[in-house]
C-alpha cells in the first residue's frame, strides 16, 4: 500500500506526472469509447465530434497530458459524460424528487470548483421539475466547449481529419469571448502553451456586431471564420500552413529548470466590485520582469522549492482583483491566479508557492486517496480561515501553510546572499510569518491526529502528515534563534494575539471531540 509522499523528491514528481500524463490519455480514450458506445445517440444529437478527440488524443506528446489546457479538456469531456449518464438514469427513476436530493447532495461536494451547481439548481435546493431541461442545457453548452477547446489543441489538424476523413466542409459555431477559467483573451487560443491568433481591427468590429459569434467552416484547404455574411480567411493549409490572423506566441518568464519547460506569463483576470470575472486583458510587460525577479529570489533562497515550482507550475496568470489574494483549479494543474497589484514582491514569492503546493498535493491526491470517503466535509477550525472549514480544506491547508513556513525559512537563513533583493524589514516579517505558520499549522497538526483515530484519514492520508510533521520539527529547530528577535519586533505583539486565538478556539471547538457518527 502506498503511503509515503516525500516532498522534495525530483523522481518521484516526475514519476507522478508520467503516471497523471498516461492516466489522461487512457481517459480520453474511455470516454470516446463511452460516448462512441452507450451514450452514442446522445452524443451524436449534441454534434460531439469523438473521431477528431480521439486524433487529437494521438496527435500531441506523452507531455501534453499533464498541461493545464490539456486536463482541463479532458476533465470538462469528462463531466460531459458524467452528466449524460445522469441524464439518462434520471430519465429513467420513478422517484425523481429522491434522486434529485441526491444529485444536489453529490454536485456539492462534487462540483464546489465549477459552476454546475449553480447551473442545475439555482434556487439552492432540488429541483425534480426543471433538472431535466438544465440538464439538457448544461450538456448541450459542455458539447460546444469542448467541441471548440478541440480544434486549435493541434494547430491544422482539423484540416486533416476532413481531408483524410473525405467529409464534407465541417461547420462548428464559435464564441470570440474571453475565457475566464483559462484566463483568455477574445479571440482564437491554440495549442497548449498558451499562443492565440488575433483577428484584424476590422474583423474585431465585424464580431462585436455579431456578439462576438461565428462560425468556423473547415475544409481540407483550410479555415474560414463566417461572420454574418462575411467569409474571412483564419488559415490556410496546403504545403506551407499559414495563419491569416497574427499570432502571437506565449510569453515565457525566465529560463527552464533541468529540462522542464518554462513559465509562461498569461493574460491579466479582472474581478468586479462583487469579486466576480468581469473582463480579461493582456498583461504588463513590468509583470513578467516581477515574476522573474520572484523566481530568482526562490532560486537563490530554496533551490528545492525551486524545482518543485519549475516542474509543477507552467502559467501564472495575473489577477486584479481586492481583496482575493491567489487561487488555482483541481482540474487545471499548472496555472496559478496570483493578485500581482495589491501584494508587494515578498508577498509574490509567498503566493508562487502557495498555489504550486497546492499543485503538488492535488497531484499527491490523483496518485492515493488521502481521506476515507464521505469524511472530508467534516468540520474542524481553520487558524487561516478564522472560521469552520471541512477537513478536505484543512489537509490543503495545512499542506501549503508548511511549504510558506518552510519558504520563509530559508529565505530568513540566507538573508545575506538575498540582501540586494530582500530588505532587512523583508527577512524580518520572513521570520515573523514563519512563526505564526509554525503555529497554525501545529494547531491543524493536532486536528489531523484526532481524525487520523477517527480513521478519517486514510494510511497514505496519515504518511503525508507524518511527512509535514518531519519536515516541521527541522524547520522549528532552524527558525528558534531568531524568535527573540521577533518577539521584540513590531510583529511580536501580532504573533502573540495569534497564539491567543489558537488557545480559545481550541478550548471552543475541541472539547468532548463528538464524532458525527
Amino acid at each position: 500500500m502506498f503511503t509515503r509522499f516525500p516532498l522534495f523528491d525530483t523522481p518521484f514528481l516526475s514519476s507522478l506526472l508520467q503516471e497523471l500524463r498516461t492516466a489522461m490519455r487512457q481517459l480520453l480514450t474511455d470516454l470516446c469509447d463511452e460516448l462512441e458506445g452507450p451514450y452514442r445517440q446522445p452524443s451524436r444529437r449534441l454534434r460531439v465530434p469523438t473521431g477528431f478527440m480521439r486524433v487529437v488524443g494521438r496527435s500531441l506528446p506523452c507531455e501534453h497530458f499533464s498541461n493545464w489546457k490539456m486536463v482541463g479538456w479532458i476533465e470538462e469531456l469528462n463531466d460531459l459524460v458524467y452528466l449524460l449518464d445522469v441524464r439518462e438514469q434520471l430519465r429513467r427513476e420513478s422517484d425523481r424528487r429522491g434522486f434529485a436530493e441526491a444529485f444536489y447532495a453529490a454536485c456539492e461536494g462534487q462540483f464546489y470548483e465549477h459552476g454546475y451547481l449553480e447551473e442545475l439548481f439555482p434556487e439552492d435546493r432540488p429541483t425534480p421539475a426543471t433538472l431535466v431541461s438544465r440538464l439538457d442545457r448544461l450538456c448541450v453548452k459542455l458539447a460546444r466547449q469542448v467541441t471548440r477547446e478541440a480544434i486549435f489543441l493541434v494547430p491544422g489538424l482539423p484540416c486533416r481529419w476532413v481531408e483524410e476523413g473525405a467529409q464534407r466542409p465541417w461547420s462548428v459555431p464559435f464564441e470570440f469571448r474571453p475565457h475566464f477559467e483559462r484566463a483568455e483573451l477574445p479571440g482564437l487560443p491554440y495549442g497548449v502553451e498558451g499562443a492565440r491568433l488575433v483577428p484584424s481591427a476590422l474583423v474585431q468590429r465585424h464580431l462585436r456586431k455579431a456578439g462576438c459569434r461565428a462560425d468556423l467552416l473547415i475544409n481540407s484547404n483550410g479555415i474560414d471564420v463566417c461572420i454574418g455574411t462575411q467569409r474571412v480567411p483564419l488559415l490556410a493549409f496546403d504545403a506551407s500552413p499559414q495563419w491569416r490572423w497574427r499570432a502571437v506566441s506565449p510569453c515565457y518568464i525566465g529560463s527552464p529548470l533541468q529540462g522542464h519547460g518554462g513559465l509562461t506569463l498569461g493574460p491579466t483576470l479582472v474581478y468586479g466590485r462583487d469579486r466576480t470575472p468581469v473582463r480579461v486583458t493582456e498583461s504588463h510587460s513590468d509583470l513578467a520582469s516581477r515574476f522573474d525577479r520572484a523566481l530568482d529570489i526562490i532560486r537563490s533562497a530554496w533551490p528545492e522549492g525551486a524545482q518543485n515550482l519549475s516542474m509543477l507550475t507552467a502559467r501564472v496568470a495575473p489577477l486584479r482583483a481586492r481583496g482575493v489574494v491567489s487561487f488555482s483549479y483541481r482540474h487545471r494543474p499548472g496555472l496559478s491566479f496570483i493578485n500581482c497589484f495589491d501584494r508587494d514582491q515578498f508577498d509574490l514569492v509567498d503566493d508562487l508557492i502557495h498555489e504550486n503546493s497546492h499543485h503538488q498535493l492535488n497531484l499527491f491526491l490523483r496518485k492515493a486517496t488521502l481521506l476515507q470517503g464521505g469524511r472530508h466535509e467534516e468540520m474542524f477550525y481553520s487558524p487561516w480561515r478564522r472560521s469552520l472549514r471541512p477537513l478536505r480544506g484543512i489537509l490543503h491547508a495545512t499542506f501549503t501553510f508548511t511549504m510558506g513556513a518552510v519558504l520563509f525559512e530559508r529565505l530568513s537563513s540566507n538573508a545575506d546572499r538575498l540582501a540586494q533583493r530582500l530588505s532587512k524589514e523583508d527577512v524580518l516579517r520572513a521570520r515573523a510569518r514563519c512563526m505564526e505558520e509554525i503555529a497554525s499549522v501545529r494547531y491543524s497538526f493536532d486536528d489531523l491526529d484526532w481524525a487520523a483515530k477517527q480513521e478519517w484519514l486514510t494510511s497514505a492520508g496519515v504518511g503525508l502528515v507524518d511527512e509535514l510533521k518531519r519536515e516541521m520539527r527541522q524547520l522549528v529547530k532552524r527558525i528558534a534563534p531568531y524568535e527573540a528577535a521577533v518577539k521584540r519586533s513590531r510583529y511580536g505583539g501580532e504573533l502573540r494575539r495569534h497564539k491567543d486565538d489558537l488557545t480559545r478556539a481550541a478550548q471552543l471547538y475541541r472539547p468532548g471531540r463528538k464524532t458525527s457518527g
